[in-house]
């Protein structure tokens, strides 16, 4: 991305990644979440939580005859949870999370890390905040397609997430300061085989703090194997000294199976990749959408 103005960029970038397998097929995650509602599905389903941390059947509210006994933990600063290790086939439905600390300090604070089939190397590994659409520091209610913030005090992810032999998540905090409530569940399903067609989630995470006019900046590095890229969160702080100076000029490109120094995708503008035009106020849609847009960078026709 060209830009004509020196900013400070975070980026989060989630792609799905296809991996090959042998044997027979299973339910794939279109069977799984698009099936019709009032159509019955034999599968198992899961909720993952503190108060059922193995997912195990008929073992949830154990703390509490039944009730609610765990229903949080701390998080203290250095320490690092699992939160959900199984084994098996599966497929991740939806992640919903609460913090009593929703300051940005740990928002950044909190790295949440994804493991799929035993693997050492975690899938996603980012920002809590982040990863939930909150880059910038700031709660703001919102829904899309993908995540959801309903009243700005809670984290929800709908992306799919298939896999073979087992996951993993993992919460670390890594600032200095105790996270005395941390409230989860994690809903999943158990299948009963591996389907090849299904796709591995993938989040590529990094920050600039100080990117240069003129040079390309990566949102997402080089990467091989066939896969479908769902989108992009990124947060902007753009350098006072250019006061009002419009930044969103940068193009973004994407290139794409052996493309050279011209990219397949060519886009005009930062506010027209994300949907509007003209400069870029707050807005939330199903697909795009700007959580947060400080007038004093932006155009006098997106300030409203």
């Amino acid at each position: 991305m060209k830009s004509l103005v020196s900013l400070v960029l975070t980026f989060l970038v989630s792609s799905f990644m296809f991996s090959g397998c042998t044997g027979k097929k299973g339910k794939s995650v279109d069977d799984i979440v698009s099936a019709p509602l009032f159509r019955y599905q034999q599968m198992g389903p899961r909720w993952n939580s503190f108060e059922n941390p193995t997912t195990e059947k008929g073992t949830g509210g154990k703390e509490n005859q039944g009730a609610k006994g765990h229903p949080y933990d701390k998080l203290l600063a250095g320490e690092s949870k699992i939160l959900m290790d199984v084994e098996g086939p599966g497929i991740i439905t939806r992640m919903w999370f609460t913090i009593q600390d929703r300051s940005p300090e740990m928002l950044r604070s909190i790295k949440i890390e994804m493991f799929w089939d035993g693997s050492e190397k975690p899938a996603v590994s980012a920002p809590f905040g982040d990863f939930f659409g909150n880059g910038l520091g700031r709660m703001v209610s919102h829904e899309n397609e993908l995540f959801a913030n309903p009243e700005g005090r809670s984290f929800n992810c709908f992306i799919p997430m298939p896999f073979k032999t087992g996951a993993k998540v993992v919460v670390s905090n890594e600032g200095e300061t105790d996270l005395n409530m941390l409230f989860y569940d994690i809903d999943l399903v158990k299948t009963k085989s591996w389907n090849p067609d299904n796709p591995y989630f993938h989040c590529f995470w990094n920050r600039d703090t100080a990117t240069t006019p003129g040079v390309d900046y990566e949102i997402l590095p080089k990467i091989s194997g066939k896969g479908r890229f769902l989108g992009v969160n990124f947060g902007v702080i753009a350098n006072p000294l250019y006061q009002k100076s419009w930044w969103g000029e940068g193009e973004v490109k994407m290139y794409l199976d052996g493309d050279g120094d011209l990219a397949t995708l060519v886009g005009t503008g930062t506010e027209d990749y994300i949907g509007t035009a003209w400069g870029q106020g707050k807005f939330i849609n199903r697909y795009t959408g700007c959580l947060v847009a400080d007038c004093l960078f932006l155009p006098r026709q997106a300030c409203k």
